[in-house]
This record gives C-alpha cells, sequence and structure tokens, in this order.
C-alpha cells in the first residue's frame, strides 16, 4: 500500500499529471455532454415538412414536383448563350443605385 501511495504521490507532484489528466478527462467528457444535448436537440425539434395546404394557407404557391425534373433544367440551360456575355459589377451598398446599361 506505501508503494502505490508514493506513486501516485510521484506522479501528482508532474506537471503533466496534474494539467494533462483533468484536461483530457474534460475533452473526453465534453464530448459525450455535447452528445447527450445534441441528442435532446434533435428528439424535441417540433419542425416538419410543409404541406402543400398549409403553404396555400400562407399565401405560397408550391409547384408540382413533377414539373421540375434534371432533364427538364438541362433543356432550359442548354439554350442559354454563354459565348456573349458582360461581367457586369452589382453596386455597392454606399454608391447610388444608378443603371449600368448605359456605360460602357
Amino acid at each position: 500500500m506505501n508503494s502505490l501511495q508514493q506513486k501516485f504521490l510521484y506522479y501528482s507532484k508532474r506537471k503533466s499529471f496534474r494539467y494533462g489528466v483533468p484536461f483530457l478527462l474534460l475533452i473526453v467528457g465534453g464530448s459525450f455532454g455535447l452528445q447527450q444535448f445534441a441528442q435532446l436537440r434533435y428528439t424535441f425539434s417540433k419542425k416538419g415538412s410543409l404541406t402543400r395546404q398549409e403553404a396555400e394557407k400562407y399565401g405560397i404557391n408550391m409547384k408540382k414536383e413533377e414539373e421540375v425534373t434534371l432533364e427538364g433544367e438541362y433543356e432550359k440551360i442548354k439554350g442559354l448563350d454563354i459565348e456573349h456575355w458582360d461581367n457586369v459589377r452589382g453596386p455597392r451598398p454606399w454608391e447610388e443605385t444608378t443603371p449600368t446599361s448605359g456605360k460602357q
């Protein structure tokens, strides 16, 4: 028993033991604690999907799911002219908002 007490006193005087062990306990214990709090957030969240009837009640007109497809969007983009375009800088908040189409 005496040798165990001597070893504890020997290691307790070391900086790595005095500062390292509590730090590691804080990091490992904190990760488990945060996991529990994050789980509570998702368990009790009241968010759900918005139905079409609820959206119309708030004045939002939702598109039907079959109206938007990947192929349809590709056909729209394929018709765009990407060879002839002008790079126009948008106005900054401190600048006056004047149309820049007349400037060159």
